[in-house]
């Protein structure tokens, strides 16, 4: 079956279906690696984007329970060269079409990758339409242009948890401040003992308070950090009361409720080879990214001082301040499909809340 994906600057492409039929709208975006493509389709961050996988191949090692990132897909539509529906491997469960196809989501194979990626670097991240039933250019051209941005979405409150819930651990207790975790940073601090007490994003900070936490960890999750300024004085109470590290997008909500301003890049940060520098050390680590957008740096107060840069672009990827327990990092550190490189801010982490019990 064709399938047909229509960019808002009215560039069609037209490719052969597989995993779901039907029509999606959503962020185009690209997003660079060899393997993980089960994690980006399983990360809540993705939630509102069709991503396009600049690797040629996928669908070659299939599906299974053990590398997802949520207990769905997130993402709306997905774009490749090459669709493999015979995939080789001890782990696999099912297929990615089948996958695809249990959740509703559509994917297009077929596409010149190389030449839809050139133009969202060229062009920016695009509104866009992918489609297996509507095969007329001016209709879909039109729907990709009425769809909404990323901006106008409210993704977190579609992706977080709606009720707490606990994941008993023997060490110290964490509140985990849910934008759309991803299941393996919460893997990585059960590894390293925690009980975890998973909260809605709108949580007040009496009620985080009142549950006697060592540390709070603000998620990752989709979208605008703008749509979360409500959250904005909750981070303030926390802050110098409990320490505090965010991830992504709680990252970017934190130094926005600092007095922090975001800006949105030209077409984001996604995949899992992006090189970062630690400044204090001149230390380089390959990193996974999956950001749209990014903390400026002339708009930070004295008390928070920029700790990371990415290599590819200069922009912020790490905060600390100045005299409270609390780090971000714009990376994801649990190293999702990729290098496990950044693992060990988890241990930095569990030491401020070390530090913190010892005082």
């Amino acid at each position: 079956m064709q399938a047909w994906l229509a960019l808002e600057d009215g560039t069609i492409f037209s490719g052969y279906a597989f995993g779901a039929r039907g029509e999606v709208q959503g962020e185009v975006v690209f997003a660079t690696g060899m393997t993980g493509y089960q994690e980006v389709l399983t990360d809540p961050s993705y939630c509102g984007q069709i991503v396009v996988l600049t690797y040629p191949l996928v669908g070659n090692y299939g599906v299974n329970p053990e590398d997802s990132e949520a207990n769905r897909i997130w993402v709306r539509g997905l774009v490749a060269r090459q669709y493999c529906p015979t995939p080789c491997s001890w782990r696999l469960t099912s297929r990615l079409g089948e996958f695809l196809q249990t959740y509703g989501v559509p994917g297009v194979e077929g596409i010149d990758t190389r030449a839809l990626t050139r133009r969202l670097r060229e062009q920016g991240a695009m509104r866009g339409v992918l489609s297996t039933e509507d095969g007329d250019p001016e209709s879909l051209v039109a729907k990709a242009r009425s769809a909404p941005s990323v901006s106008e979405e409210d993704l977190v409150e579609e992706v977080a948890t709606a009720t707490a819930y606990t994941i008993p651990g023997e060490g110290p207790r964490v509140v985990v401040v849910d934008f759309g975790v991803k299941q393996s940073i919460l893997r990585e601090l059960q590894e390293r003992g925690c009980e975890l007490l998973v909260l809605p994003p709108s949580t007040p900070a009496r009620e985080i308070l009142a549950l006697e936490p060592q540390g709070v960890l603000l998620s990752n999750g989709p979208g605008d950090p703008t749509k979360l300024l409500s959250t904005a004085p909750t981070v303030r109470e926390l802050l110098g009361r409990v320490p505090m590290m965010g991830i992504c997008l709680g990252h970017q909500v934190a130094a926005l409720a600092m007095g922090a301003r975001a800006f949105k890049l030209k077409f984001g940060h996604h995949g899992v080879n992006h090189p970062v520098k630690e400044l204090a050390t001149g230390k380089v680590f390959i990193t996974s990214h999956n950001h749209g957008f990014a903390v400026d740096p002339d708009t930070l107060p004295p008390e928070l001082q920029v700790s990371y840069i990415s290599l590819n672009d200069g922009t912020v990827e790490g905060l600390e301040h100045r005299s409270k327990l609390f780090f971000s990092v714009q990376f994801h550190p649990e190293g999702g499909p990729g290098p496990r490189d950044a693992a060990f801010i988890f241990d930095h982490f569990l030491n401020l809340i070390q530090e913190n019990a010892g005082r």
